[in-house]
């Protein structure tokens, strides 16, 4: 029997299929803690005979809007920062995209910032019409993160990516499947019962082919992700020296959301007051 006891996790194991729900609802902020978590149940699942595939899916109204800018672990990590080593969120990340078990994403609401980052890691997207992506980070004045300069063009091609990243550009959930970024468009209700169909047809499946293909077609990305969050990284310090993050805009970090144009998704919460700059 798999250990799978974490804190804001959820985890249920049926016919080879395990559903791994994000329980922060309803926004469902990330922070390094369950990123690395996640990475760690996915490794135990890729070596376990009960797991042949994931459904990566959320509690609540969104898929999950990023980095928690007001945890206390967050907060605590990057007083501890030190440039040369690193950003411990993406080593997790990292760890993350290094899991050989296929993953499937069921994404309702909004995949915002980090959040966009965590709905590419997946093999395949499920998505419904009230889906956004947001890489909302040049309106914030910031680097893109978690991979995704590398991840998202390797989806949807580097063109239409570097519009996404320099417009900051929302597009919703048939926007994402016309381009590629997701691979079924289904209806709300219906989101998280597809995901688990599509993962439920790749288990039926001789798991070590699986693995084989899918580490073929996969080749190199995990490698990739850490040269890019490394780049990132260095990007985000450099731009954060120059004075011109966030607070030219009147934000403190913990209000990062403010800026997401999503208001008819995200509500207005007592922690994501505007500040006067």
């Amino acid at each position: 029997m798999l250990d799978m006891n974490y804190d804001g996790l959820g985890i249920t194991i049926e016919n080879y299929v395990a559903v791994v729900e994000i329980q922060r609802g309803p926004n469902n902020f990330f922070d390094t803690r369950m990123i690395s978590d996640l990475a760690e149940a996915f490794g135990k699942m890729e070596v376990s005979d009960d797991v042949r595939a994931v459904v990566l899916c959320s509690e609540g109204k969104h898929f999950c809007a990023g980095n928690n800018f007001n945890s206390a672990s967050s907060n605590e990590e990057r007083a501890d920062r030190k440039v040369e080593e690193g950003n411990p969120l993406y080593g997790a990340a990292v760890r993350l995209f290094d899991t050989n078990i296929p993953v499937v994403a069921a994404i309702q609401g909004a995949a915002v910032g980090g959040g966009f980052g965590l709905a590419v890691m997946p093999d395949f997207r499920v998505v419904c019409p009230e889906a956004r992506f947001t890489a909302n980070f040049v309106k914030l004045g910031f680097h893109p993160g978690f991979g995704l300069t590398h991840t998202l063009a390797r989806l949807i091609g580097k063109q239409k990516a570097h519009m996404l990243f320099l417009t900051g550009r929302r597009i919703t959930g048939e926007e994402a499947y016309e381009m590629g970024l997701a691979d079924v468009l289904t209806d709300r209700e219906n989101l998280r019962a597809e995901a688990i169909k599509l993962a439920a047809e790749i288990a039926e499946n001789a798991p070590l082919a699986v693995a084989s293909v899918r580490a073929t077609m996969r080749d190199g990305l995990s490698a990739a992700v850490k040269a890019q969050t490394d780049h990132e990284f260095l990007e985000q310090h450099r731009l954060q020296q120059t004075g011109h993050l966030l607070s030219s805009y009147g934000y403190s970090p913990r209000n990062i959301l403010l800026e997401i144009d999503l208001r008819d998704h995200l509500p207005m919460h007592q922690n994501m007051l505007r500040e006067n700059p």
